[in-house]
């Protein structure tokens, strides 16, 4: 008899402990979605832009899983297309860094913006909220049609009130250091520089989505 008390003791005594641990919060998970500068085109899988910014915001005390979901050739068009799939459910964020492509193929700037509108509306409407990063078209498509492109990030951001990262490449384009051959890549020192620029304002965004 007292044998059994002593054991129902000893498990009410443990279920109390177990109630008095503090919960352990789930990563912040964030989709970082885009075209070959996101997916780490010709790196190793660890020199990657998510797997590098993921091991610095960890350094920060973060507790982020970022999630790879860059496929190289992406243009808007495309993006929008596998959006759905792409990010799945419980995604907190989504890094949206797509556009490059649309520039370098010559794509009409207006119909990439509503590309960008509209998986930035399907995001917020799933409750995902969204770290928007910019590029910049060729110099050499004209003044016309770089004003029209390399505005529509600013333009979207300022809509609906996003962070927003204006140059992806900056720091690192036309550097040939940083770059692989085609000068268009960033080796993985080169992805070293986007992170550790970027990576303020990607603090404070996963800040955001834990609270």
């Amino acid at each position: 008899m007292w044998q059994g008390n002593i054991g129902a003791l000893i498990v009410a005594a443990g279920l109390m402990m177990a109630s008095a641990l503090p919960a352990v919060a789930e990563p912040v998970r964030i989709v970082a979605f885009g075209d070959s500068l996101t997916a780490g085109y010709q790196l190793p899988a660890e020199d990657a832009f998510p797997v590098q910014l993921e091991k610095a915001l960890h350094v920060k005390g973060l507790e982020v899983t970022i999630i790879n979901a860059g496929v190289s050739g992406d243009t808007t068009a495309a993006g929008l297309a596998r959006l759905d799939w792409s990010v799945a459910d419980g995604t907190d964020g989504v890094i949206l860094a797509l556009g490059a492509n649309d520039a370098l193929r010559g794509l009409d700037p207006r119909a990439a913006k509503v590309n960008l509108e509209k998986m930035i509306n399907a995001l917020r409407g799933r409750g995902i909220k969204v770290f928007l990063v910019g590029m910049m078209a060729p110099r050499n498509m004209g003044a016309e049609y770089v004003d029209a492109f390399d505005s529509m990030y600013s333009d979207l951001a300022k809509t609906y009130d996003l962070p927003l990262y204006p140059f992806f490449l900056e720091g690192v384009a036309t550097d040939a250091k940083l770059n692989l051959g085609d000068g268009m890549h960033p080796t993985g020192e080169g992805v070293a520089v986007i992170v550790e620029r970027m990576l303020p304002q990607i603090e404070a965004f996963s800040r955001s989505l834990s609270q």
